[in-house]
């Protein structure tokens, strides 16, 4: 290949990538786009291999297709609450593919003072990168500490390790220091600045961090370009470097922070101590209690969310720990078929990366309209009847207009506080990660507290909208409350009971919830309960499904019955409880003639003495016949998914 063909083709795929992110920016293309920069990376590839006449060398196709493979698993295995952290290592990897190429030219005797020079910045780019996104990748993997470590005389320490990676540079470039102590006293100085400056980073300024480091892996492969003469590098490289540097402004000036004082490790600086908020509960207190209203407020949040017309919700952190943005999309879509206008209000640091939140509610089939920037709809809080807080701190945080000295003072906040109602549903009153106090905790009127798992929150009051159920919809858990929600309800009656038959499902499967329902009935055997399964033969998706789930649960085989050898006991047992069946369980099946269902012989949990349903939703099974035992006396129903609905019910038995 001609050079002048070499710089077209070149030029056609970096206007394809440039195309394909610009494609990203609108919500029905961005999937299109992604698609069309990754081909024309691809491309980029190929044309490379060509070009240098590599496409014969088959140790290179062994290591494209290791790198195929890990890349493979990686997008199958990694769920989406790891993401930031997957992220953080594509960007180290980036950094360590550019330090090995400027590695392998300056052993190779590079000539010219440009592009030794070129060389010594790729490696000590790269090496930043690598190290910095190693540390980055740690702390939102929680393999080394989220908060902020600062050693003593931590900036001095900074600064000098810059100095060193300049001077290191500038030795790879002299031709009497030997090339190997050059390239090792580089990537030592570089890649420790590249921990001094990360390790000082705090989990609230993660984003931030994260687009930086994007950036450094585009900048370190642009140099990495000029080095080797690849003008195609430079330009891919360039291009990733300055569109994660622009993003990283812009979340700068977000977070009202300088980048200067990102490079220089000054990030995240200790919180002065403040007052305790009162009342402030243990996440183990919040296990008891996992939904707590503040005692002032008269109306339940069920109540005021059923009368809202304007509904702003605010996704954090704590969303994407509990993993609960189908429950928001699914709270969501009841208050618009209530009437009410829903708008999601997304900070530009919410989460562990740029656009976090943007990709859990997307996941979720969350409309794009209905997100909104900040600069957005900030002025539209104070005419919201209530602003959902699900799992964000910092980013809501009244603090940041008035503490002065804390590592939140002058960031531009969510202005939750307007609204003529805030729900919070946090897991504890627990500072978030800058460590400030929130004051909306404090304020008490006109501000819910409902603590504990997120996902667990949502589904109480998803249940209170769609079912409409008193004991659901009065979340208030004050000294004068008397009734009871549905799980202590549950609770209780497995406790008392003497005998219980649990019948298994599909929607047991389907919430990998197995391991839970052994610990429940070993629970249950301890209290001296008497623990039977239930066993439909066509429960599930193949022959033997339950049977071959619970034997992965280690549920004793002895403890497994077949329909025929245990129907006639369950007018006998205390409670049946049936965990994500429908169809098998129906008792339609005896009398609604012209169904799928009719003369299909089921379990007859209808005759014990009280039923617990523990399903997703209210809707039919398979089959699409209505289940009458959803509005039958004597029947708890659990909805919502079985994982944490069981989860929530062995803190109560």
């Amino acid at each position: 290949m001609s050079n002048l063909a070499y710089y077209i083709v070149c030029g056609v795929l970096v206007a394809g990538v440039l195309g394909g992110i610009a494609m990203m920016s609108r919500v029905k293309t961005a999937v299109a786009g992604n698609a069309l920069s990754a081909v024309c990376t691809a491309a980029a590839i190929f044309v490379t291999l060509y070009k240098y006449h590599l496409l014969t060398q088959t140790g290179l196709w062994i290591c494209l297709a290791l790198g195929l493979a890990v890349g493979l698993v990686g997008a199958y295995r990694v769920k989406m609450i790891q993401m930031p952290q997957t992220v953080a290592l594509l960007n180290g990897f980036g950094g360590a593919a550019s330090a090995l190429v400027a590695a392998v030219s300056l052993m190779e005797g590079l000539k010219e003072i440009f592009s030794l020079v070129t060389a010594g910045l790729a490696l000590a780019v790269g090496m930043i990168t690598l190290t910095g996104s190693l540390i980055a990748a740690g702390k939102l993997q929680k393999l080394i500490s989220q908060r902020p470590v600062v050693w003593k005389g931590h900036s001095v320490i900074v600064g000098s390790s810059i100095v060193l990676t300049l001077a290191t540079v500038i030795l790879t470039a002299v031709p009497a220091v030997p090339v190997f102590v050059s390239i090792l006293l580089c990537a030592v100085c570089s890649g420790f600045f590249g921990v001094a400056f990360a390790i000082r980073v705090g989990g609230a300024d993660m984003p931030i961090t994260i687009s930086l480091l994007n950036s450094l892996s585009g900048v370190a492969g642009a140099i990495a370009g000029m080095a080797i003469g690849d003008p195609l590098l430079v330009a891919i490289g360039g291009v990733v470097g300055a569109s994660g540097l622009l993003l990283t402004q812009i979340m700068c000036r977000a977070m009202n922070r300088h980048l200067g004082d990102i490079l220089l490790g000054k990030t995240s600086a200790p919180a002065k101590k403040k007052q305790a908020a009162p009342a402030a509960v243990t996440a183990e207190e919040s296990a008891a209690q996992p939904v707590r209203e503040a005692a002032c407020a008269e109306t339940s949040p069920a109540e005021i969310l059923r009368q809202a017309k304007d509904v702003i919700i605010v996704p954090g952190y704590g969303m994407a720990l509990a993993q609960a943005q189908q429950t928001v999309k699914q709270l969501a879509d009841l208050l618009e078929s209530r009437g009410a206008q829903v708008r999601f209000a997304i900070h530009p640091v919410a989460g562990r990366m740029p656009g976090h939140m943007n990709v859990l509610l997307c996941e979720a089939d969350v409309p794009y309209e209905q997100l909104y920037e900040m600069e957005a709809i900030n002025g539209d809080f104070k005419d919201c009847d209530v602003s959902l807080v699900i799992g964000a701190n910092d980013v809501v945080n009244p603090a940041a207009n008035t503490a002065e000295g804390t590592p939140i003072y002058g960031m531009p906040v969510l202005n939750v506080a307007d609204a003529k109602h805030v729900i919070i549903c946090n897991y504890d009153l627990k500072p978030g990660y800058a460590g400030v106090e929130n004051l909306l905790y404090q304020r008490g009127e006109g501000v819910s507290l409902l603590l504990g798992d997120a996902k667990d929150t949502l589904q109480t009051l998803c249940r209170a909208l769609d079912v409409g159920d008193p004991a659901v919809s009065d979340m208030s858990h004050g000294v004068e409350e008397t009734a009871e929600t549905p799980e202590e309800d549950a609770g209780e009656l497995l406790h008392e009971a003497k005998e219980v038959i649990i019948v298994p499902g599909y929607g047991m499967a389907l919430a990998q919830a197995q391991k839970l329902v052994k610990q429940l009935a070993d629970k249950l055997e301890r209290q001296g309960t008497q623990v039977k399964f239930a066993i439909h033969p066509v429960a599930g998706r193949m022959p033997g499904h339950m049977n071959v789930l619970l034997c992965e649960a280690d549920v004793p085989y002895e403890q497994l019955y077949e329909m025929d050898a245990i129907d006639s006991e369950f007018k006998e047992c205390d409670v049946a409880m049936v965990i994500g069946a429908n169809d098998v369980v129906n008792p339609a099946a005896n009398t609604a003639e012209g169904t799928p269902i009719y003369g299909m012989p089921v379990l007859s949990v209808d005759q014990a003495k009280h039923v617990i349903i523990c399903n997703y939703d209210l809707k039919p099974g398979y089959a699409g016949v209505d289940n009458p035992l959803y509005h039958r006396q004597g029947v708890t129903l659990l909805l919502g998914d079985a994982q944490a609905t069981l989860q929530s019910l062995l803190t109560r038995v």
